[in-house]
C-alpha cells in the first residue's frame, strides 16, 4: 500500500476529495491517501510541497506558478476548478472605508506572502490603477487571522473567497466593499518532482479518482443541502456557488494555458520574469 498525502483548504470546493476517501476508492487502488487541511491557504501548501510534508496539493494557480518559478520542486499536472475564485473585498464592521477606491493607501491583511489573498490584493491595485509599489501588508496567517485583524484595527481590509466569506458579511463581522475575480481558472493540482518520478501511475490512479467524482458532483442528490450544512452556508448562496463553479473535465493542462497566465502575471506585477512552461506543469495522459 502506497502512502500519499494531500492538502488542501478547507472548504466548499474539495467535497469531492472528503466523497472519494469515505468511499474508499484509492485504498481500493492501493493507495493509502491522507487528507490534511490547510486554513493558511496557497501559502501554506507551497511551504508543504517544498518539505515534503504534502505530495499532492489542491492550490491557487497563481500561488503555485510564482513558487515554482521561485524553486518549488514541484509540477502542475491538471486544473482542478476551472472557473475563477471570486475574491471578496472585505472591511470590518465599524469600518471607516465604504468603497474600494477609499483602500488604496490602507493596509490589506494577507495569510502570508506568495499566497492568493496577497496576490490578488496585487491584481486588485492593479484593476484600480493604485502604485502597487505602496501597498502596506499585514500577514494573519489564515482566515480566522484576517478576522482578529480587521476587528482589531491591526489592518484595514482583508480578501477572501466570496461565499467562504459570506457567513461572516451575514453577521455583520465583515463588510464586503465588491468583489475581484481571478482572471484565469482558480485551483490547479500540483505534485512533488520525486512523487512524479517515483509513483507516476499511482498519481494518475488517484487523478482518475477524483476527476471521476468531480465530473458529476453537481448532480448528486441533495449536494446543495449537504454542503450548505457541511459548511454552514445558505442554500441560496451554495446553489449560486454551483452554480458558476466548473471543475476540470479531464482535460491535461497545456503549456499555451499556463503561458497566457504568466503573461497576465507579469501584466500584473505578480511575477517579475517568466519561465517556460513547459517546465512548470506534467502531462498525466502522454
Amino acid at each position: 500500500m502506497l502512502n500519499l498525502k494531500v492538502g488542501g483548504v478547507p472548504e466548499h470546493f474539495n467535497y469531492p476529495w472528503y466523497v472519494t476517501l469515505k468511499n474508499k476508492e484509492y485504498t481500493n487502488e492501493g493507495i493509502n491517501l491522507r487528507w490534511q487541511d490547510f486554513p493558511g491557504g496557497t501559502g501554506a501548501m507551497c511551504k508543504a510541497l517544498r518539505s515534503g510534508d504534502v505530495d499532492i496539493a489542491i492550490v491557487l494557480t497563481e500561488g503555485i506558478i510564482k513558487d515554482i518559478i521561485n524553486g518549488n520542486p514541484s509540477k502542475i499536472t491538471q486544473t482542478f476548478v476551472k472557473s475563477p475564485l471570486i475574491w471578496g473585498i472585505h472591511v470590518g464592521a465599524k469600518s471607516k472605508f465604504k468603497s474600494i477606491n477609499d483602500l488604496e493607501h490602507a493596509t490589506v491583511a494577507i495569510s502570508r506572502f506568495g499566497s492568493g489573498s496577497h496576490l490578488m490584493a496585487i491584481v486588485n491595485a492593479h484593476n484600480n490603477g493604485w502604485d502597487i509599489d505602496k501597498l502596506k501588508f499585514k500577514v494573519v496567517g489564515n482566515l480566522q487571522g484576517g478576522i482578529d485583524a480587521l476587528t482589531n484595527g491591526d489592518a484595514d481590509y482583508f480578501m477572501w473567497e466570496h461565499f467562504t466569506t459570506k457567513p461572516l458579511v451575514d453577521n455583520g463581522t465583515f463588510r464586503r466593499l465588491g468583489d475581484c475575480p481571478t482572471p484565469w481558472p482558480c485551483f490547479v493540482v500540483a505534485v512533488r518532482n520525486e512523487v512524479l518520478e517515483n509513483n507516476f501511475e499511482e498519481v494518475k490512479k488517484v487523478l482518475d479518482i477524483i476527476n471521476n467524482c468531480t465530473k458529476d458532483f453537481k448532480d448528486f442528490d441533495n449536494i446543495d443541502e449537504i454542503l450548505a450544512e457541511r459548511y454552514e452556508q445558505q442554500l441560496e448562496d451554495i446553489q449560486e456557488w454551483l452554480s458558476i463553479t466548473e471543475w476540470n473535465d479531464g482535460k491535461p493542462v497545456t503549456k499555451n494555458l499556463i503561458t497566457r497566465i504568466q503573461n497576465k502575471m507579469i501584466g500584473f506585477n505578480v511575477i517579475e520574469q517568466k519561465k517556460d512552461s513547459g517546465e512548470l506543469i506534467r502531462n498525466m495522459y502522454i
